[in-house]
């Protein structure tokens, strides 16, 4: 377990974003999924919007997929191993970097074929609790033409193409790192979520 929050926290270090191509053991990814899929198909997801809770607006040409958020008291298995990890990896967050973070919030994300998500920070311009993103995928079998790329713009670099193939987790820091999800051609399964200090 240890590696894989290395790798996350090397990678942000040397190139502004941590890759772990399996932070999230694949039995564990079976169950999420297979969760999500329960919730997506009985219609408990719900159009996502851009903006905080106070401003928070639907906008299409910005932002298509729709969401549902992850209560930190579930009472689903694969929820609740998926917040262990994450609460591991605060504490050793914490204890190796002394980030002071002391919250976070998930939710699950269904990119439907023709979706997308233009370019953007994660941290809002009226609220900067959030100081790191976290993103899980969800997805077997995920081949290039299948789209849905996490593009990352770091700072006077190159474009980083990062496929959202299942256990994959990516790392950054959410008031620095603009990215974009490419438009996908096959619906698209994930757990985006954020690292903040309040």
């Amino acid at each position: 377990m240890i590696e894989k929050f290395e790798e996350l926290i090397d990678g942000y270090l040397n190139n502004g974003a941590g890759i772990s191509n399996f932070f999230i053991p694949r039995p564990l990814v079976a169950q999420l999924r297979a969760h999500l899929d329960n919730l997506y198909f009985d219609g408990h997801l719900s159009v996502a919007g851009i903006g905080d809770v106070n401003n928070r607006v639907v906008n299409d040409t910005i932002r298509r997929d729709k969401i549902f958020w992850i209560n930190s008291a579930t009472e689903n298995d694969a929820e609740k191993k998926f917040i262990e990890l994450v609460e591991a990896f605060i504490l050793y967050l914490n204890r190796t970097c002394y980030t002071g973070i002391n919250a976070y919030e998930f939710h699950y994300a269904v990119y439907e074929p023709g979706t997308f998500y233009k370019r953007h920070k994660d941290q809002f311009k009226t609220n900067s609790e959030r100081k790191f993103s976290l993103v899980s995928y969800l997805n077997e079998d995920w081949e290039e033409v299948d789209g849905g790329h996490l593009m990352l713009y770091p700072e006077d670099d190159d474009i980083v193409s990062i496929a959202p193939t299942a256990g994959k987790t990516v790392f950054f820091k959410s008031d620095e790192m603009e990215h974009e999800v490419a438009v996908c051609t096959k619906p698209r399964f994930s757990i985006t979520g954020w690292l903040k200090r309040i």
